[in-house]
């Protein structure tokens, strides 16, 4: 499950990426508009900084702008970032792989087994999901 902070990240990520006009949005607009509480969001936009999917211009006129075009930043990115592993399991995780404290063979496991389709199928369409496609076609993922 996303977390909240993640969820806020990606909402944000959305309001920037929607924004054509290559001008810096500031923290309150984006607040503002995508209803997440300010103070929140920015110690969310400086961690987005920080990992380098943003980045930000001091004064009157500064605020926030993405890092890169909004075609080559992922759901998937922007949520391992945010939130740590896309796995259910640290044992299926490709980034973040932990052994489970209980599992006595990991290939004979049903539980891994089924997790790691579930993770490869989610991480599949989260990395391969741009923010320029989530903007462009408001029909995507619509079932």
């Amino acid at each position: 499950m996303l977390s909240q902070r993640c969820r806020y990240a990606l909402k944000a990520m959305l309001n920037l990426a929607r924004d054509t006009s290559g001008l810096s949005r500031q923290v309150k607009a984006i607040s503002i508009e995508e209803q997440i509480p300010r103070k929140f969001l920015e110690g969310i936009m400086s961690e987005l900084r920080q990992c380098g999917l943003v980045e930000s211009t001091r004064g009157k006129t500064g605020g926030y702008r993405l890092a890169r075009p909004a075609e080559l930043i992922t759901f998937g990115e922007i949520m391992r970032d945010m939130d740590g592993p896309l796995a259910l399991l640290t044992c299926v995780s490709h980034n973040f792989y932990k052994r489970c404290e209980d599992c006595t063979d990991e290939k004979t496991c049903e539980l891994r087994r089924v997790m790691s389709r579930v993770r490869r199928e989610a991480s599949d369409i989260l990395d391969r999901t741009t923010l320029a496609d989530a903007v462009a076609r408001p029909d995507l993922g619509v079932f």
